[in-house]
Formats: C-alpha cells, structure tokens, sequence
C-alpha cells in the first residue's frame, strides 16, 4: 500500500513504484480530518481526494481522525485500518519520504512492530532534480497549504511550474519536504483523466495559508483558475 496525501510527492512515489519498482499498490492510505472531510495538513476536500485516487485507478483507504488528534488516537485509528481489509494482507507501506531521518525511523519503528515493511522509492533522491523531473513528467500541481514561517504566503494556490521554483527563497526545499508548502496534483501520467479543480477562498488558520479548491464546475474549462 501507498501513504497518499494527494501531493507530488505521493504521485511521484506512485510513479516509481509502477515504473521502477513494477509493483501496483494494493491501496492508498489517506488520513482524514473527520471534522471537515479534509485532508489532514493539507485541507484538500475530500470528494477531491476520491476523484482523485479514483483516476488513479487504486482504491482508496481512508483513515478519520478527529482535528487536533492525540498521538494514541491516530495510533488507534491506523492500527485499526491496517487490520482490515484490503490493507490486512498488505506486507509493506510505501512513504514518499526525501531525507527526514527522524520520521523515516519513526515509521519503521512503529511497522516493525506491526510485522510490516517500509519502504522509501524516492528516499535519498536530490529534491531539486526531483522536483524539475515532476513538472518534465508533465504532472500538474497546485500549492494548497504554506507555512509563512518559511515561504511568503503569496505562494499559496500557485501551479508548481519552473516560475514558481525560480521564486522560492534562498534555503526553502524544492520539494517543500522541510514542511515550507504542501500541494495537490491535478493531472499527470499516473491518472487516466486530470481532476478539474478551480480555486476557491484562500485563508490563513492555525498560522497556515490554505488554498481552497472545488471541483470545477461542469462544462467549465479544466485547470484551475478558469
């Protein structure tokens, strides 16, 4: 199975699991805000999520949580997910984790104790190549979350394209991996159709700017913006 946050770099671990690695991930595992039906962290809507994987052509795991979620009880929650079906039989979690040691030990910890395997595709990967590589590949991705702690937040609802890496500051990672931004990816050669978004309100809560997106009204033209 496939950790999936709906971002470019879950669509580029997708990518090389089935490119390089000739495995089809049995599922994606996706953590919900129970109280929005948002993606946790990145606040993309979940029916968007669901078209999403959905053109993906995996099914889709969706694990709830409540918001500002104890450790025991997002522990509680993945155990139980990771015990049903279809994601019981599944021998290893694959994470688009970069260079983040502390987070790659945590999940290995916490699957070995589960009798499970971690796996990394894109661990190690130089993250400036990797994010040229991305938009080369032809994905598109849209910035749905930033930390103006780390990036301006005029960032937030930008398509991920060379003009936006030319823009990031000195010191931010190509690939947002030091939690500068999180994104969404709307279309790309993993999905047998793009997800036709618009962008909605952006906001700032909880000290992060959040783009909202919402499906594109129908015979509208796809991509977002229109």
């Amino acid at each position: 199975m496939l950790s999936w946050s709906g971002g470019k770099d879950s669509a580029l671990a997708l990518r090389a699991l089935r490119e390089e690695h000739g495995v089809e991930p049995a599922a994606l595992l996706t953590t919900l805000t129970e109280d929005y039906d948002r993606i946790s962290m990145h606040g993309v809507r979940g029916e968007l999520l669901r078209a999403q994987a959905a053109a993906t052509g995996v099914e889709l795991v969706e694990v709830g949580i409540p918001a500002d979620c104890p450790d025991a009880v997002y522990e509680q929650r993945m155990a139980d997910a990771l015990a049903s079906p279809p994601l019981a039989d599944a021998p290893a979690i694959a994470f688009a984790d970069l260079f983040l040691e502390d987070i790659r030990a945590y999940r290995e910890e916490r699957l070995a104790g589960a009798g499970r395997e971690a796996l990394f595709p894109l661990w190690g990967r130089d993250t400036g190549a990797l994010a040229r590589e991305f938009i080369a590949a032809g994905f598109e991705a849209l910035l749905v979350c930033v930390d103006p702690a780390q990036i301006d937040p005029s960032f937030v609802g930008r398509p991920f394209d060379q003009e936006l890496l030319a823009d990031l500051p000195p010191g931010a990672d190509p690939c947002g991996e030091n939690g500068e931004f999180h994104s969404f990816v709307h279309a790309g050669p993993i999905f047998e159709r793009p997800i036709e978004v618009e962008l909605g309100e952006a906001v700032t809560r909880d000290g992060f700017a959040f783009q909202d997106l919402v499906p594109a009204r129908s015979g509208m033209a796809s991509g977002p913006g229109h």
